[in-house]
């Protein structure tokens, strides 16, 4: 979506505030450069009290004090913390998950499906709706918060997967069949014998019913829209602030959402993206969670939330507050918002702190917070609308990322796919290769030179067909263990690994194990730890770039490179260490036809990210991830530094300070 200016902003909660200071905030906001606030989507117990009963007074409140600073609004709907009222109404409003009923206190408690929470969760949003339809201030309209499904289990909706199975398999042998029942006596032989599925020792059919779930996702999300769509104006947009999977931040690619089906029904994608600071801070989930958002409509996206001061651990140094909202913006998103202004006073998010600390006053966050909106506001029309054209993108696939949950790696558990797509994401970032996202429900490739597939365990003989093609075609592809294993249904192939891959790939393989003690060395003397997983791998028509160095496995390759037809493919047999895994992608890339890659390139902590603005002048931004000054040649042509408004010649040496950055125009 383009957009005619920067969004800057954050959350706001007149609500959650201890006395009244709104319109010293507002003022505050607009002092810092601030032009936007998110506000209403958590709030629905202020906005109907009791049931039928409506109290508009703080949202009201809140767009009249906004409009007077010059702040634009996006309102959320509140659907996805429901009121003590509504399960008094509806005990069974609560969800029915793996653990059973789940109790009233957190949010995201309920059942997505239950017709009462519809009704009432239509009903308010109409209502809010109504209420707010004129209002010139507010330009966009977020649809819920964070959604999934819950694990919602209960039997309404195994009844819906139920009929969701009978239509899909007419014949119930053969969905006996496809999922493989008679194992352990679990064949279904008349649909009403259908079992609880939380039960089930089938993966297949745990996997199938969390695709279900997912499936419910995407229709919630396109109900709302649809709601909306019929009060909003053509100039208004409709988001989602998409989150991702999660460990101790964001993580990767989100295994409760198909994003890429749920993405269709709005205008705009959105983003909420957290990550490590201090001298953790990489930029890397900036870059993989944003790139996953830029490819859900190919298009520019919004980050609707990113941390302030955030958790404890991640109170920023100075100039990091800076250097991550340029960093969202080299990325492509047109927006950098803060989940919150003001820190709460209680309850369990007391210490995800906001702009502001729980005194309100002014700090060092909200005086950079406040540089960030002085730039914006003065250069802000030549970073905005960023276009990108990369070379190389990588396959995310949901089928697989579930697969991998259900047969997971040695030790990275649940998080076993998004750890090998994180393995090569990191270390084409760290190497300044940039990279874009692309869905498994494509089917044509050749907009990229390179494809890289991260494990994909499970896919149709369709989507294995079309990578076969890409490689004929004159494409590269970059592929990982664990990939061409399994069908849709999770059930392994019984034909000689890769299934429908080996000819494009050039190997073979039979076996596999867990590493223990296993390093592996390449034909040019380099070596590394394998962990996790190893193939044994036989080299067909491939060339071997890397065998085991062990006594026992030591015929084996584990990595390879093919030529097929007009492309080729390389093959990563195992899970290795870093130092190299980035040479190796270097070297093949380097070979197939991706220039200025060499050991003198800019590398992490030097971040280098390209791209066009509106005015069709290239952006090149330099980024100094570490706590040390630096300095990186000007590769581009000779511009301006927008940021200090200096020309910079072709071929100039840039300072960069300790976590700062540059931004040339050329």
């Amino acid at each position: 979506m383009r957009t005619d200016h920067l969004l800057f902003g954050a959350a706001y909660y007149l609500e959650y505030l201890p006395y009244n200071r709104l319109e010293t905030d507002m003022e505050m906001m607009e002092r810092a450069g601030m032009n936007t606030i998110r506000i209403a989507e958590s709030t629905w117990s202020t906005l109907e009290p009791s049931d039928g009963v409506f109290d508009f007074t703080c949202i009201d409140r809140m767009i009249q004090t906004a409009a007077k600073h010059h702040l634009s609004v996006i309102i959320g709907t509140p659907t996805y913390a429901i009121p003590t009222w509504l399960v008094r109404k509806y005990p069974d409003i609560l969800a029915v998950t793996a653990n059973g009923q789940e109790l009233y206190g957190h949010r995201q408690n309920m059942d997505i499906t239950h017709p009462g929470y519809r009704y009432h969760a239509e009903r308010i949003i109409r209502a809010m709706m109504e209420h707010l339809k004129d209002v010139p201030n507010i330009i966009g309209f977020q649809l819920d918060n964070e959604t999934k499904s819950y694990g919602t289990a209960g039997p309404r909706v195994q009844q819906m997967f139920v009929a969701s199975l009978k239509k899909k398999y007419p014949d119930i042998l053969d969905f006996n069949r496809e999922f493989g029942l008679d194992y352990w006596s679990n064949r279904v032989n008349d649909w009403a014998d259908f079992p609880d599925v939380r039960g089930t020792i089938n993966q297949s059919l745990a996997a199938e019913f969390q695709r279900f779930q997912r499936s419910l996702v995407t229709e919630f999300l396109s109900w709302q829209s649809d709601i909306i769509k019929e009060y909003k104006r053509d100039d208004q947009f409709i988001t989602q602030n998409f989150d991702f999977d999660w460990t101790d931040h964001s993580y990767g690619y989100q295994p409760e959402v198909d994003q890429y089906d749920a993405a269709r029904c709005m205008t705009v994608a959105g983003a909420d993206i957290y990550h490590p600071s201090q001298d953790d801070l990489t930029g890397a989930e900036i870059t993989v969670c944003g790139n996953i958002a830029r490819s859900l409509k190919k298009d520019n996206y919004l980050i609707l939330e990113t941390e302030a001061q955030g958790l404890t651990p991640w109170l920023p140094y100075p100039g990091q507050l800076r250097l991550q909202a340029y960093s969202h913006l080299a990325n492509g998103s047109n927006s950098v918002m803060y989940w919150h202004w003001h820190s709460i006073h209680n309850a369990i998010e007391s210490y995800w702190k906001g702009v502001l600390s729980h005194d309100f006053s002014e700090n060092a966050t909200y005086r950079e917070a406040s540089e960030i909106g002085a730039e914006w506001k003065r250069i802000g029309t030549h970073l905005m609308n960023l276009k990108k054209e990369n070379r190389v993108a990588i396959l995310l696939d949901n089928l697989s990322l579930a697969g991998l949950r259900q047969f997971p790696l040695e030790t990275t558990g649940d998080h076993s796919y998004n750890a090998v797509m994180r393995w090569l994401a990191d270390a084409l970032y760290r190497r300044n290769i940039e990279f874009d996202m692309v869905s498994s429900g494509e089917r044509d490739f050749s907009a990229y030179d390179f494809l890289v597939v991260p494990a994909l365990y499970a896919a149709s003989d369709d989507l294995l067909g079309a990578l076969d093609r890409y490689v004929a075609e004159g494409g590269h592809l970059i592929a990982t263990f664990r990939t061409g294993f399994a069908d849709e249904q999770l059930k392994i192939h019984h034909d000689v690994q890769p299934h429908l891959l080996g000819r494009c790939l050039g190997i073979h393989y039979d076996q596999f194990t867990y590493p223990k003690n296993v390093r592996i060395a390449t034909t040019d003397g380099r070596s590394a730890l394998t962990h996790d997983w190893m193939e044994l791998v036989t080299c067909d028509t491939a060339t071997p770039l890397a065998h085991y160095d062990h006594p026992f496995w030591g015929s084996y390759a584990a990595v390879t490179e093919n030529a097929y037809q007009k492309g080729s493919a390389l093959y990563l047999g195992a899970f290795f260490d870093d130092e190299l895994l980035e040479p190796l992608l270097v070297s093949y890339l380097s070979r197939h036809g991706y220039e200025g890659l060499s050991e003198d390139t800019p590398q992490f902590p030097l971040i280098v990210k390209r791209g066009t603005n509106d005015f069709g002048k290239n952006l090149c931004y330099y980024f100094n991830y570490s706590g040390e000054p630096r300095t990186v040649i000007h590769t581009g042509n000779a511009g301006t530094d927008l940021l200090t408004d200096t020309p910079v010649a072709a071929g100039a040496v840039l300072t960069l300070a300790p976590w700062g950055l540059a931004v040339v125009e050329s």
